[in-house]
């Protein structure tokens, strides 16, 4: 049960904001500038269209990057502390084991019930610890996607976009888009600096 518990902790920095902006990337279809198409524009509709590599995106946004070292660190006091308290309770039952033969059966009977109720206290503790850290990851997922949502609104506004797809290697609506098309470089460029600055 501690091993699974601590391998729940470790895949959580990594993989819960990792994946995040692809996973939400249909959440919120409010985030899509939709205007009227407009009779005397020049410029073709594929020309509207644009794409951000998100994997690019994530690995090189520094928004993402400061949170993923901030979880990669909450991770690891959270695996140290229940690894703590789960090696001290071996030894408080190693220690029961020992001396067991040279107790009273009354004794014996409590030290059991005692130690079955931190038994379950530790696992309870472990489920909350996880369950926390797991909502604060999700909290902050929520924010990284706002930041990115809401600055692509702003750049699509000013570009004069129609519309901004995303593209994640495997996990994509996209099976081919011209080089043209991808403004993922400037996108980070414009998030790092906005990052920056705040």
């Amino acid at each position: 049960m501690e091993r699974r518990t601590l391998k729940t902790f470790g895949l959580l920095a990594t993989a819960a904001i990792i994946t995040t902006f692809s996973a939400c990337q249909n959440k919120d279809t409010k985030t899509t500038e939709t205007k009227k198409p407009d009779s005397t524009a020049a410029v073709s509709a594929t020309e509207k269209i644009v794409f951000v590599n998100s994997d690019s995106l994530l690995t090189k946004y520094d928004y993402y990057k400061d949170l993923k070292v901030k979880f990669e660190g909450k991770s690891k006091n959270a695996q140290a502390d229940i690894q703590a308290k789960g090696q001290a309770f071996q030894r408080e039952v190693a220690q029961y084991q020992q001396n067991a033969g040279t107790l009273a059966a009354d004794v014996r009977k409590a030290t059991e019930e005692r130690l079955a109720r931190k038994q379950q206290e530790l696992q309870t503790y472990q489920q909350n610890a996880g369950g926390a850290l797991q909502n604060e990851q999700a909290a902050e997922n929520e924010k990284l996607y706002d930041k990115v949502a809401a600055y692509l609104k702003g750049y699509a506004k000013e570009k004069g976009y129609k519309m901004v797809l995303t593209y994640s290697k495997g996990n994509s609506a996209i099976l081919f888009a011209d080089e043209s098309l991808d403004v993922t470089s400037e996108v980070i460029k414009g998030l790092n600096a906005d990052y920056t600055k705040k």
